[in-house]
């Protein structure tokens, strides 16, 4: 890999006399679900500390009580701000991203935060275009408060990004830095600016979960993917078994979802999920770059793939050329 240095212009915005280098704060946006933190909140606020100055935490919901008890106790939070609404219930994007608009032109932060998840990614382009700076997407590492680390070109190479605009819109990877902890003390609490929801940009209409009793794609230790070798959507089915045996999350390669094999809520790579699990089994998965981007920082890879040739074998840790629906049934058994 390389590094790039690239210097983003100026945006022509109002919004540059907020921020100066020597001052920072930070507002961290808070991604929670049925009254718990998002596990990836705890990374970026890892990342929002390396910044230096202050962070504020912006709870939005509801009824957010709960949550703003957990993320008072997380360590480096200074204050929460707090946003109790029905308009914030079920988290649309337009009602968050004016929210964090309106509490930056209120108390002048020099950073807004957030995780580089599908709730990230939604919210702040939004608040980004508002304020009309330049975004900062999925950085990996803070060398200052205007320098990131970012990856690009599917992650082939790391670019060096100076923002030169005065409010730092940022969305962290959360394989890229560690969880954060506890502190001792809790952080002062206060009411978030109130917003009024515009119901002609978004309505909710529903919602549909599928609840699994496996630890979620994004935080799981251990992650077992199947790609086109698997054939069809049934066979899938191996690999959920196996994942029973070892505790593990089952995620899937691009061509497996646009094949129609399983939800694309289980596609890992570029335009996918991101993970970096302990222990990472590709299954029938070629290794195109598009997926590689999305699974290579796994501490341990495991390929199983009937083609030596197979550009999975390039990064896997241990290699089985075989068959899978050999290798796998024989695999969970023996476990």
């Amino acid at each position: 890999m390389f590094a790039l240095r690239r210097t983003a212009l100026p945006a022509f915005s109002l919004a540059r006399t907020y921020a100066t280098s020597g001052n920072v704060s930070t507002l961290l946006l808070v991604e929670h679900k049925d009254n718990k933190v998002a596990a990836s909140t705890l990374n970026a606020l890892t990342a929002a500390s390396k910044l230096g100055g202050s962070i504020t935490a912006l709870v939005a919901g509801n009824a957010p009580d709960t949550v703003v008890s957990e993320v008072a106790k997380l360590s480096g939070v200074s204050k929460i701000l707090v946003a109790k609404s029905d308009a914030f219930t079920h988290a649309l994007p337009e009602s968050h991203a004016t929210l964090l608009v309106e509490t930056q032109k209120k108390h002048g932060f020099t950073h807004l935060v957030a995780s580089h998840s599908a709730f990230g990614k939604n919210v702040m382009p939004r608040a980004a275009a508002i304020l009309d700076v330049a975004q900062v997407s999925d950085i990996t590492g803070v060398e200052s408060a205007d320098t990131f680390v970012r990856p690009i070109y599917a992650g082939n190479a790391i670019a060096t990004v100076k923002s030169n605009d005065g409010i730092k819109v940022i969305t962290v990877r959360n394989t890229a830095f560690p969880a954060a902890g506890q502190q001792d003390s809790a952080a002062s609490q206060e009411d978030a600016p109130s917003i009024s929801a515009d119901k002609n940009l978004a309505e909710f209409v529903s919602e549909h979960m599928q609840k699994s009793d496996r630890p979620e794609l994004d935080s799981a230790t251990r992650v077992i993917a199947g790609g086109r070798g698997m054939k069809n959507g049934e066979n899938f089915g191996m690999l959920y078994e196996l994942a029973d045996k070892i505790g593990a999350a089952v995620g899937a390669s691009r061509a497996a979802v646009d094949a129609g094999y399983v939800d694309n809520s289980l596609q890992i790579g570029q335009t996918g999920k991101i993970v970096a699990p302990e222990l990472y089994i590709a299954v029938g998965i070629s290794g195109a770059i598009q997926h590689l981007a999305g699974m290579k920082d796994s501490k341990t890879i495991v390929a199983i793939n009937k083609d030596p040739e197979a550009p999975i074998f390039q990064v896997a840790d241990y290699g089985l050329v075989g068959d899978l629906f050999t290798a796998v049934p024989e695999l969970t058994k023996k476990l």
